[in-house]
């Protein structure tokens, strides 16, 4: 392809931190951005940071026993933008950025790391009550109410066997205030996906290599696509308006880098587009088209779903280490955050994603 005519990433700023960055996520409605990591001595950080004319001011910074794992804004109001944070012991919190020095909600979540965390019904996005979920390395899935301590649910191993480390978790389907769904991934390959509103286990499969991360294309529709990355560089789209009794949801796979893909994050405007995290420290961006069909009928007359096609629309290396977290702004298009393991956070412009 041209790649003249294509998007073009960018790189607008570049932040060394003085601790490992392990998520970064703008604060909405706003050109600040929050970076959460642990410091070498094993304590943890959040740092509150501002876009002005260029540079990055630092706006506040606190220090915690613990090591940020994970953050979310996802189910606080746009009013109080109040961050939800899993920890490497277990703990789940949510902070008042105006004032860090204690949370205003924290529980023990779980007995080992909180791998990931997600939020719905905030930010306007998404219908039903403010939810949080967690993933742990305890094999844990988790859903909270920030209003109460105790779980809403929780997803438990089967007792007696090795537990699955579950490594991301996502909302999804949340389009009126009955529906919601939780997909979850873990290191074994497993995705499932659990239905809130029925509390079963709507649909699991494998994808042979450990799952890094996935994410609904949209938490406030009705379920439409799926994509999940994984080791060895693998990435699933699934398409999941259909689904067949023994084969599924249809999925496409795609080889995008020869290293681990660290995430695939769906553009907030248009839920055709999505950029992926690699290993090797790149960002690659993407375009799912549909088929003429989204389904077709088997030899028995059931509905199969179809798999559309992904089209790479372009590929920048901006970092010799993986880029580990990324978020996309929710008001300017194309505006993105990242973390790297090269102890940077960086923010880019990615050009011309109206055209797609």
């Amino acid at each position: 392809m041209d790649c003249t005519a294509a998007p073009q990433v960018i790189e607008h700023l570049k932040e060394p931190l003085n601790f490992t960055p392990f998520d970064t996520r703008w604060v909405p409605q706003s050109a600040r951005f929050v970076v959460l990591g642990q410091y070498p001595r094993a304590t943890g950080c959040i740092r509150v940071c501002q876009l002005n004319k260029g540079k990055c001011e630092k706006l506040a910074e606190t220090e915690q026993p613990k090591g940020f794992k994970c953050g979310t804004f996802g189910a606080s109001s746009i009013e109080d933008r109040h961050l939800a944070t899993g920890d490497y012991v277990g703990g789940l919190a949510i902070w008042d950025l105006e004032n860090m020095k204690k949370p205003i909600w924290s529980v023990k979540g779980h007995d080992l790391i909180v791998n990931a965390i997600d939020g719905c019904g905030g930010l306007g996005v998404g219908s039903g009550a403010p939810e949080l979920v967690t993933g742990s390395r305890d094999g844990t899935v988790r859903v909270w109410d920030p209003r109460t301590e105790d779980p809403v649910l929780s997803l438990e191993p089967v007792e007696g066997e090795t537990p699955a480390d579950c490594w991301t978790v996502a909302f999804g389907n949340s389009y009126n205030d009955a529906e919601r769904c939780i997909a979850a991934g873990y290191d074994n390959g497993d995705v499932k996906i659990f239905d809130l509103r029925t509390n079963t286990l709507r649909w699991d499969t494998n994808v042979r290599n450990g799952v890094c991360h996935l994410q609904f294309d949209r938490k406030d529709i009705r379920m439409n696509k799926l994509g999940v990355s994984t080791l060895e560089s693998t990435l699933v789209v699934y398409d999941l308006r259909t689904y067949h009794p023994t084969e599924g949801f249809a999925g496409r796979k795609e080889k995008v880098t020869k290293s681990t893909l660290w995430g695939a994050h769906f553009l907030p405007q248009n839920r055709e587009v999505f950029a992926s995290c690699g290993g090797n420290g790149t960002i690659t961006l993407f375009k799912y088209s549909y088929p003429e069909e989204r389904s077709i009928k088997d030899k028995e007359g059931i509905e199969r779903g179809v798999a559309g096609t992904v089209e790479m629309l372009n590929q920048k290396e901006l970092s010799t280490q993986p880029v580990i977290s990324f978020d996309w702004h929710m008001n300017k298009t194309g505006l993105c955050v990242f973390a790297c393991l090269d102890q940077t956070c960086r923010v880019a412009i990615c050009t011309k994603l109206h055209l797609y």
